[in-house]
């Protein structure tokens, strides 16, 4: 098979997989999803180019009911991802956020977003809002939506003037969007796994580059061949590694600067190849230079611009607890706008999924190995989110939804919980120190230094599987007993567990560290210590057993570099104790008694992150192969992790 034609077929699989909107969700327990036409068959399709207050138009797909006789609300989702199939009698096989609401009769809305697919304009990634429009040229996103709405409402017949938005990764980022300088006719968004922040989401973890989103940056950052005209074939190659070894493909590839030659675009018979530092995939550039938290990545961070969402827009916010790619995002968008909009209907759900989980329906919910319990997703489909887009759209609308503050699922008792809340009231803050002789106690016991040597040609890697993914998420529940038997991983432990210990919000470490050179990376992992007795589930990967098992229950890095600011970075000072403090977003996690806590701290995570030089230089993705040096660091036994516990 020729190559170009071999990735053609492999970007369009990574398409499918990333718009949740085009799977066939199959739904087991209660009901069927319908057949394969359900869509054709009880609905109408049309496709319009609804035009911008700047003459630009969006390519936008509308499915409604064939039943006329009464009037709909519409819901919507923006997306990257393609609105497709297009053409006349090509319908995709579920719509809507879940198959009870397809079922139940919605106008259903999809629209490719500004220079993407069939929509004219030019593509900006995370496109930044502008607050003080002077003119019609003056265009984001929130300005796009509402031109769209106000198009739909006054347009698309037998509509009941209320519209809601939903989406998951990318096409969350557009709904929390929405819900700023939002049409009158806005009345429910739900941001699910949304992006917040690119800093902080997705390609990057505070500072830290996530080099296993390397093979996604093309889709990003590929230029249409025609500017802003549009396109219905993918345009964009996906680097092929050649191996199913990651860790040895990026570990042989060297620095960051060597993977330029991965972005080449065919151009007639022949590739054109990364020129002079500089790449035709303007999101590679964009990484490579700007390695700090600087305007272009500020300006494009939404969470800030959430002070003054719309009263009239009611929000649910849907994270995975084990999400991978958006955790950040979701998390913070629901806080800051319970924080700076206190008369708002704004609510979360957290659940035991990874990235989008809840909008599959598959019977057992299990994230890599580790099972959470079955029906779990359909149960979230048809008495959350139904019930949430039902009141607003076409319910009473008011703030007595039946629905609770906070809807969270125990990951560790396996179990729903409802809050008015969150973090729950009555939360106390515990602390626990990682003392000397693999210890985590209660109280300090001493201020001594545990030494680990950090090898550049051996980096802890953060999965034992031997593959290569386009996007990491199974890791999230990996059992890192492989990591714990390793000398460059230092290992704290409580003893067994007397009584439940229930971890119910944020988690802060607070580190003290020195290493010999003048650069780290410092991650914590928090692990629930299964008991011997533990029963072995039979989707487990055969080579591993529950009994023992190192449930990984939260994670997170921190480039050494930005430990005070993330806009300006500064080296170590080589041998000198100094402190670094790192959040862990939140949890809702009982360590069951006769279990162990456990706290793991490493230096490198390979290649869920890209291989720091531990020498420090201005910018990571212009180091030279001398730059990476082995060092040795100190974890200070005085450094102690913050945990959220609820009594």
């Amino acid at each position: 098979m020729p190559k170009s034609i071999f990735k053609t077929l492999f970007a369009l699989f990574i398409l499918v997989s990333l718009s949740y909107s085009c799977k066939r969700t199959t739904q087991t327990g209660e009901a069927e999803i319908a057949s394969d036409t359900y869509v054709e068959d009880n609905y109408t399709k049309q496709e319009v180019d609804i035009a911008m207050r700047d003459g630009k138009t969006l390519h936008t797909t509308i499915y409604s009911p064939k039943d006329t006789s009464v009037q709909y609300p519409i819901i919507m989702q923006r997306t990257p991802y393609s609105s497709r199939p297009y053409g006349e009698g090509e319908f995709k096989e579920k719509i809507a956020p879940n198959v009870h609401m397809m079922k139940e009769g919605y106008i259903v809305v999809y629209q490719d977003v500004r220079g993407r697919w069939l929509s004219e304009g030019n593509y900006e990634n995370m496109r930044a809002y502008i607050p003080f429009k002077s003119s019609d040229q003056d265009v984001d996103e929130s300005s796009d939506t509402y031109d769209t709405i106000e198009w739909l409402v006054n347009n698309v017949e037998n509509n009941n003037g209320r519209v809601g938005i939903w989406g998951i990764s990318y096409p969350g980022f557009y709904s929390t969007y929405a819900t700023v300088d939002a049409h009158p006719a806005l009345k429910a968004a739900s941001p699910q796994a949304s992006i917040g922040d690119f800093f902080f989401d997705d390609f990057h973890h505070n500072g830290a580059y996530l080099l296993s989103y390397f093979r996604a940056t093309s889709l990003f950052g590929t230029p249409r061949p025609d500017g802003d005209q549009p396109i219905d074939t993918a345009w964009y190659n996906l680097p092929d590694l050649g191996t199913e070894d990651q860790y040895q493909f990026f570990l042989d590839a060297g620095p960051l600067k060597n993977l330029d030659s991965y972005f080449e675009y065919e151009t007639g018979d022949s590739p054109r190849m990364a020129m002079d530092g500089k790449t035709d995939d303007y999101f590679w550039n964009e990484l490579k230079e700007h390695p700090n938290y600087d305007e272009l990545w500020q300006s494009r961070g939404l969470i800030q611009h959430l002070k003054n969402v719309k009263s009239h827009v009611a929000t649910m916010v849907v994270a995975g607890e084990f999400d991978a790619e958006d955790l950040y995002g979701p998390l913070e968008t629901y806080k800051t706008i319970e924080k700076y909009n206190k008369d708002n209907y704004n609510t979360l759900v957290f659940g035991p999924w990874d990235h989008g989980g809840w909008a599959r329906s598959r019977g057992k919910n299990i994230v890599g190995n580790y099972y959470f319990g079955d029906g779990i997703s359909e149960f979230f489909q048809e008495n959350i989110e139904t019930k949430f887009f039902n009141h607003f759209l076409k319910g009473e609308g008011d703030m007595e939804s039946g629905l609770p503050e906070a809807y969270v699922f125990d990951s560790g008792r396996k179990e729903w919980k409802q809050f008015d809340a969150w973090p729950p009231k009555g939360v106390q803050k515990r602390d626990m120190y990682l003392s000397e002789n693999q210890e985590l106690t209660k109280e300090m016991v001493s201020e001594t230094g545990i030494q680990f040597i950090s090898d550049v040609k051996k980096p802890v890697p953060y999965s034992e599987d031997i593959k290569s993914v386009f996007t990491p998420r199974k890791y999230m529940t990996d059992d890192q007993r492989f990591a714990a038997r390793r000398s460059d991983v230092l290992v704290f432990e409580t003893d067994v567990l007397q009584e439940d210990l229930t971890l119910a919000g944020d988690i802060m470490a607070n580190l003290n560290v020195a290493t010999t050179g003048t650069a780290a990376d410092w991650v914590v992992k928090v692990i629930d210590v299964h008991p011997a007795d533990e029963e072995t589930h039979e989707d487990m990967q055969g080579h591993l057993k529950m009994s023992n098992y190192h449930l990984m229950v939260r994670s997170e890095v921190l480039r050494g570099r930005f430990r005070n600011s993330f806009s300006d970075p500064e080296p170590f000072v080589p041998n000198q104790k100094t402190a670094v403090n790192i959040k862990l977003q939140d949890v809702f996690h009982t360590i069951k008694k006769g279990h162990k806590l456990q706290i793991q701290v490493q230096s490198t995570w390979f290649p869920l992150i890209d291989l720091n030089p531990q020498t420090y230089v201005e910018n990571i993705f212009e180091a030279d192969a001398e730059d990476f040096k082995t060092q040795t660091h100190t974890v200070f036994s005085d450094s102690k992790i913050e945990f959220t516990v609820l009594e």
